[in-house]
Order: C-alpha cells, then structure tokens, then sequence
C-alpha cells in the first residue's frame, strides 16, 4: 500500500491549480494505512468513548474492523450511521445546544475523509479564512485584523441565520464536482450528509446542513464559504479606489504656513535683520501652527477618491471593514445578502448583521474591536543622531482590540464560581467538585485560569483578567472550605507555602507541589500558528509508528502472549477510572496507559471478550 503522507503531498501539488480535476480519489480509501493513521490521530480523545447511535465506540479497535470498513466501501454497501443527537449546556447558561454524536466507524472513516479534502481544497483556500485551519486559529484571524484594518470607518458585522445547520446539499456537491470527477467519492458525501440523527429513539432525515460532529463538518463548511471568500475579493477589485488617501486641506495649509515661517526666520537670521522681540513671536507662530495642525488628521477623512474594503472570516464570523462612507457599508451589506441568498441559499441576518461605526466597538470571535480616534501626539523613538524627541501621532487610526468585561464575567456564572448578593457578586464554592481530590481541584482551577488567558492575552486590557482571578481564588478557597466543613482562613492556613495557595502530593518519583495560578496577566502578541498563506504540503502526522499501531499490527496479545492472532484494542476513557482491583488494571496502570492490546473473539484465550465479561483475572 502506498504511503499516506506521499498520496496527501501529490494531491497538495495540484491544489493550486483550479483547472486541476481530480480522479480516482475514491481509490485511496481502500488502504488500510489511511485508517491506523486517523485512529493514532483520534484515539487520545476520551469522546470517542462515548456511544453513538449504533451503541459502539473506539473500544474493541481492530485491524478486523478497518478491513470490514474496507470492504463495505469495494461494493458501495457503507451506509453511515444516524448520529445520536443530545443537548448540553450553552456557555451563556440560559439554554442548550445541540450536540450530534457519530459512530466510532463514521468518524474514523470521516477522519480519511478529511485528510483528502483538505489536501485538495487547503492551499486555495483564502488567507483570510481562518477556521478549522491548519497553522490558523481566532488569534491568527485577530492579528490579521490588527494588521489590516487601520483608518478603518465602518464595520459589517456578518451573521448567517443557523449556517451549519443551512448548508444546501446540492450546491455543496456541485461545488465539490467543480474539482472531483470520482461519483463513487461524492456519493459517500452525500450518504454522510443525508444520514440524519436519532433523538429520544426516533430518525429524523437531514434535508440540509453538515453533519453534526462530523469530523468532516468543518472543512465542508470552508469549501461552501470560500465562495463568499472569492466574491468579496473579486468585490474587492471593483470596490477599492485610489492609490493614496489626498492630504486634508486644513492640515496642509497649516503645515505650509509652519514651513512658511520657518523660512522666514533663518532667513531672518541668515542676513541678520531680525528685530528686537521678532524671533520669539515667529517662534511663537509657529508653535500655535503645529499645535493647530496636531489635532488634526492629515490625510482627508472625507477624500472620495479613495476606498478600501476590509475581510477576515473565521468559519461563519467574519468582519468586513471600510474606509469609505457608511452608503458604501450599506450597499456592500445589500450586495452581500443577494450574494449568500441567491448563490449560497442563505440568509443573512438582517438584524445582527451591524454596520458600526469604528470609533465604537464591532464585537469578533469574543474580542472588541474598535479604531483609534487618539490624536494626541506622543514622543516617538529618535533617529540616529538626533537629539529632540520627535512628536507623532502613531495611534491615530490604529486598530485597538479588547476583552469585553462580560466575557470573564460570565465564565464565572458558566462555571458557578460567583452568585449575586443584591447589587454585588460574591465569590461562591463550586458544589461540582467539592468529590474531586485536592490536586484535581486545584489543577482545574488553574487551567481555567490559564485558558481564560490565553485567550484573551491579545487584548489590551488583558490585564482585568485580575478580577477574574480574584473571585476564583476565593472560590476555590470556599470550595476546599466546604469540602473540609470548616472556614475559609483556616483553610488558607493549612495550604498556603510561602503566602501562596499549594497543594502538595507525591508521585513515583518524587514529592511536588502544585501551586496557585501566580502568573499574571501581561499582554502578548506572539503568534505560534504561522498566519501567513503557505502552499507547503499538509504534514498530518509523524510517519514513524506509534506504540499503538505497532502494538495494534504486532498481532501479539499483551495479557496472554498469544502470537499471530488477530487484535483489539480495549480503552478506558480515564486511568483514574481504573480501581486497580483486576490484574489487568494494574498492569495498564503499571505503563500509565488508557489502552491494552487483547486477543479478538475466536482467537487465542479470547481476552477482550473476558475482559467485559468480568472473567479475565
């Protein structure tokens, strides 16, 4: 069977070209090496645990059960299971969402899938299309609006009405046949999008939309909007005018009078006519010039000759910016719902999709958004080798982003941490963990913290994130207050090290400790995900095997020895749900690992089969 990563890299060639149709695709889902590469990739999840509508999960894992995959597809027979539809907790509190969950065979096929869209569709993708990306995330598609949207006007804040939900079948295949010609492929597309979901026992059909918790979902969801993508940037050419904004006549007639005077007083000085007193009042002029010219912009804010429109998406959030009049915003609003009504079949949300001023805040992806109006000068780093500081005005027009204050107040209601004592919120014990050991309690604590951080750590008010560690720190004082029934001081007696908060507790090797969140909140920038375009072949995985595929194809049980018999992987969701009771148990607890390798029905002393028969010991 051919290498993955070699057929992934040949169809990443040809992604570029447009022209470009692509054969035989459906061919590659015959190899074997596809599947052991999505099961490494998908296995560490602990969701896969959970059932879907078949009642399977990725326990049981088998060369067996990728060949059987395999086979259903030779003859066209896979038919994809309804996913089983459940509802979770929306993060706001009020409500719940839906939540569709596949079965394991659906995913693991899906993940191959996914591998062979991306390769074909990711280098075409547009640069300003940032979710479910590789080397792209929210803080990638942030930045490129820190770098791209200054002296912006307007924002159009983009909603589509329900669009995961919305997506037209039709017109997603028609897209996908624009650069696949291989039926058999798009068929097993369309099986996955018409497979419906099962709730409270009955089957619904799927008339639109992409799977829910499909792993292919997402980049199905960036092929249909990169058509959005490519309108606004064809919209782009025609709209954008004018090479440079005109300078702003007020600015420039004072700028010319400064000169003007300027002139005038070394020329003065050079024949050496200046009068008693002249000097100061020339310098004086000046000075009242400069100051009457720094509150002003220097470029014509009202300069028609001159537009540029703005894009950033994140999956179905994008955020359109305009340097131009708010009759642009309007129309360019207007063009946009005729374009995603009649080419897309969707709606535009005429109510949430906001035209705001830029001096005001446009709300992405959790941050505001907001321009500059500051005009005050500041000083500025000197060149070499000169001696005055030099006044500029680098914040005029820039872009500014921030942490709205609800967004970590409303964390702290989502997580239960904060309760209402008539005007005032009050720090509160989280009942949900008060059965959780202390060093569970206190790493969930911390993580919660740290994540709040590290997503808003691009903000420049970043810094508020103290408050929110204030009323977790309490909370978590309360919790282990409640946990132990006695009060929260002595409780900060008893753990704190040095006046910090710790949890000691031992391992293997050595005793440790674990400390509170301590490590403040300074505001940075960095990227890590490269969100620059690159046209480099998709890297899915490190081909050197992994223990578990090696241990997978080794065809040697790890509990009786039997060799040369077929394999099944056994999970365990969590090794803290091991009770060390059983022998096998102890011997996966004994290598930290969530898995073991036990011979298949029928072959050596059947040991998966024992196992959940409770007879393996």
């Amino acid at each position: 069977m051919r290498n993955p990563q070699v057929v992934l890299d040949n169809l990443t060639s040809k992604s570029n070209d447009e022209s470009y149709k692509y054969q035989r695709v459906y061919r590659n889902l015959y190899n074997p090496e596809f599947y052991l590469m999505a099961y490494d990739e998908i296995y560490p999840n602990p969701g896969h645990m959970t059932k879907g509508s078949n009642g399977k999960t990725i326990d049981g894992m088998s060369m067996k059960r990728i060949h059987t995959i395999i086979d259903s597809l030779k003859d066209e027979k896979y038919q994809p299971t309804p996913v089983r539809r459940t509802y979770i907790g929306k993060k706001s509190g009020n409500g719940k969402r839906p939540l569709g969950i596949p079965s394991f065979d659906d995913k693991l096929l899906q993940m191959v899938v996914k591998y062979i869209l991306e390769s074909m569709y990711e280098s075409s993708f547009s640069n300003t299309s940032h979710g479910y990306r590789p080397n792209k995330s929210c803080h990638t598609a942030i930045k490129q609006i820190a770098d791209t949207f200054n002296g912006v006007k307007w924002f159009i804040e983009g909603d589509i009405k329900g669009f995961f939900d919305n997506i037209d079948h039709s017109i997603l295949i028609n897209l996908l046949r624009k650069r696949i010609k291989d039926e058999k492929f798009l068929r097993l597309i369309w099986k996955f999008l018409k497979a419906g979901y099962v709730e409270d026992w009955k089957y619904h059909n799927s008339y639109s939309g992409v799977p829910q918790g499909g792993i292919i979902s997402p980049v199905l969801s960036n092929i249909y909007l990169n058509e959005l993508d490519k309108f606004i940037e064809e919209f782009q050419l025609k709209f954008n005018k004018g090479k440079h904004k005109a300078q702003n006549p007020a600015y420039k007639k004072l700028h010319q009078k400064s000169m003007r005077l300027k002139k005038k007083l070394k020329d003065k000085m050079a024949k050496g006519t200046l009068k008693e007193g002249e000097r100061e009042e020339i310098i004086g002029s000046i000075k009242e010039a400069n100051n009457r010219k720094m509150k002003l912009p220097s470029k014509d804010p009202m300069d028609q000759n001159y537009r540029r429109l703005k894009y950033v998406r994140y999956a179905d959030d994008w955020l359109i910016g305009i340097i131009g009049s708010k009759e642009d915003a309007t129309m360019i609003k207007k063009e946009l719902t005729t374009f995603i009504s009649q080419k897309l079949k969707l709606e535009l949300s005429q109510e949430k999709t906001l035209i705001t001023n830029s001096s005001k805040f446009a709300r992405f992806l959790g941050y505001n958004i907001a321009i500059s109006r500051n005009q005050q000068p500041k000083p500025s780093s000197r060149p070499a080798g000169e001696q005055k500081k030099v006044l500029s005005r680098n914040n005029s027009g820039k872009v500014s982003i921030y942490m709205p204050k609800e967004a970590w107040t409303n964390k702290l209601i989502e997580y239960k941490a904060i309760k209402m004592d008539g005007r005032n919120w009050r720090p509160m014990h989280r009942s949900a963990l008060i059965n959780n050991d202390d060093l569970e309690i206190i790493t969930r604590y911390n993580s919660e913290i740290r994540g709040m951080y590290n997503y808003y750590r691009l903000a420049l008010n970043v810094s508020g994130l103290n408050k929110f560690r204030y009323f977790m720190e309490y909370s978590l004082y309360k919790t282990f207050a409640n946990k132990y029934k006695t009060s929260i001081s002595k409780i900060i007696n008893r753990y704190s090290i040095n006046g910090v908060f710790a949890v000691r507790y031992k391992t293997k090797k050595a005793n440790k400790t674990r400390y509170f969140y301590s490590d403040g909140f300074k505001r940075n920038t960095s990227i890590k995900a490269d969100h620059t375009h690159t046209d480099l072949p998709i890297s899915k995985v490190d081909l050197a095997r992994t223990s578990l595929i090696s241990r997978l194809k080794a065809e040697r049980c790890e509990w009786c020895h039997a060799e040369n018999v077929e394999l099944e992987i056994h999970h365990v969701r969590k090794l803290k749900d091991l009770k060390g009771k059983k022998l096998w148990e102890q011997a996966m607890i004994a290598r930290a690992r969530k898995t073991i390798a036990l011979c298949a029905l029928g072959q050596g002393n059947d040991c998966h089969r024992k196992l959940h028969a409770g007879l393996l010991d």
